[in-house]
C-alpha cells in the first residue's frame, strides 16, 4: 500500500458558512428572547410592589370613612336634638294657650261674680237703709211718710252764690271712686265728699256724717234747696249724707261699688235735711 493511499476521515464533513451563520442566527434568536424574557419578568413584577404597600392607601380610607361615619352620627344627633327642641316647643305653646284659655275662663267668671256681689251689695244696701226709714216713720207717728210722697215738691230753681259753688264741686266728682275715709282729690267715702264741696265756700263742715246731720238747720224734704246736706238715719245718727243739688238729685259718695252718683231722691230717699248757707 501506498504510504498516500487515501485513508477515510471520521470528521464530519465542514459546514458551510452560510450554515453556520444561520445556526448563528437562530442561536442569537433564542439567546435574545431569553434576554427579553427575563427582562419582562422584572418588569411585570412591579405590581406585586403596589401591592406590598396598599396598607398605607387603605389605613387612609379607613380614617375618611371613620371621620365621615361621625359626622354623619352628628348630623344625626343634630336632627334629633331639633327634633326634641320642636317639641318641647309646641307642648310648651299647647301649655300656654290652655293656661291663657283657663285665665280668660276665670276672669269672666270673677268678673260675673263681682257683678253680682255688686248687685246684690246694692240691693242690701237699699233694703236696709229702707228698714231704717219705716222704723224711723214709725217711731215720728208716720210724719215721714208725708214726706216720701210722691206729690211732694222740691226746689228747681238754679243754685246761687256759695250753694252753686258747693253743687258744682260735688257735680264735679262724680265718677270718683268711693273709699271708706276718703278725703279725695279722686277718693272720696261720703262725709268727706260734703266737707270738702263746703270747704270750698269757706264752711268747715265735721268731719263725720253724725255731726254732718245736725250742722245747721233743719229743713223739710218738701223745702229743698241745691246746696242742702241730706242724711240718712236719724238727725245725730246718720249713716250716710249727701248734697241736693235741685232738680230732685243729689250727689253723693255711696259705696265701694257706685262710687261716687248722681241720683234722683227716688233711688235712695233720704231721711232729712240740713241747710248751712
Amino acid at each position: 500500500m501506498s504510504l498516500t493511499a487515501h485513508i477515510p476521515s471520521h470528521r464530519k464533513p465542514r459546514q458551510s458558512a452560510s450554515k453556520t451563520a444561520l445556526r448563528a442566527g437562530v442561536a442569537g434568536g433564542v439567546l435574545s428572547t431569553i434576554a427579553v424574557a427575563g427582562a419582562a419578568g422584572p418588569a411585570q413584577a412591579e405590581p406585586v410592589t403596589q401591592t406590598i404597600e396598599m396598607p398605607t392607601i387603605t389605613s387612609g380610607l379607613s380614617t375618611a370613612v371613620a371621620a365621615s361615619a361621625q359626622a354623619t352620627q352628628q348630623v344625626a344627633l343634630d336632627l334629633e336634638t331639633q327634633a326634641n327642641e320642636d317639641a318641647a316647643a309646641e307642648s310648651a305653646a299647647k301649655k300656654a294657650k290652655k293656661a291663657k284659655a283657663e285665665a280668660v275662663r276665670k276672669a269672666e267668671a270673677e268678673k260675673k261674680a263681682e257683678a253680682a256681689a255688686k248687685k246684690k251689695a246694692e240691693a242690701a244696701e237699699r233694703a236696709s237703709r229702707t228698714s231704717v226709714r219705716t222704723t224711723l216713720s214709725a217711731s215720728s207717728g208716720g210724719s215721714g211718710s208725708s214726706a216720701s210722697s210722691s206729690s211732694a215738691s222740691y226746689s228747681s230753681s238754679n243754685a246761687t252764690g256759695s250753694a252753686a259753688a258747693v253743687v258744682a264741686f260735688a257735680k264735679a266728682q262724680v265718677g270718683d271712686a268711693y273709699v271708706p275715709g276718703g278725703t279725695g282729690p279722686n277718693s272720696w267715702d261720703c262725709s268727706g265728699l260734703v266737707q270738702a264741696a263746703f270747704r270750698t265756700v269757706g264752711v268747715d263742715l265735721p268731719r263725720v256724717s253724725q255731726a254732718q246731720s245736725t250742722f245747721g238747720t233743719q229743713v223739710s224734704l218738701n223745702n229743698l234747696q241745691p246746696g242742702d246736706i241730706l242724711y240718712w238715719g236719724s238727725a245725730g245718727s246718720a249713716y250716710h249724707v249727701a248734697v241736693y243739688i235741685g232738680g230732685g238729685q243729689f250727689v253723693g259718695a255711696q259705696n265701694s261699688n257706685t262710687g261716687t252718683v248722681q241720683r234722683s231722691l227716688d233711688y235712695d230717699r233720704p231721711t232729712g235735711a240740713v241747710r248751712v248757707l
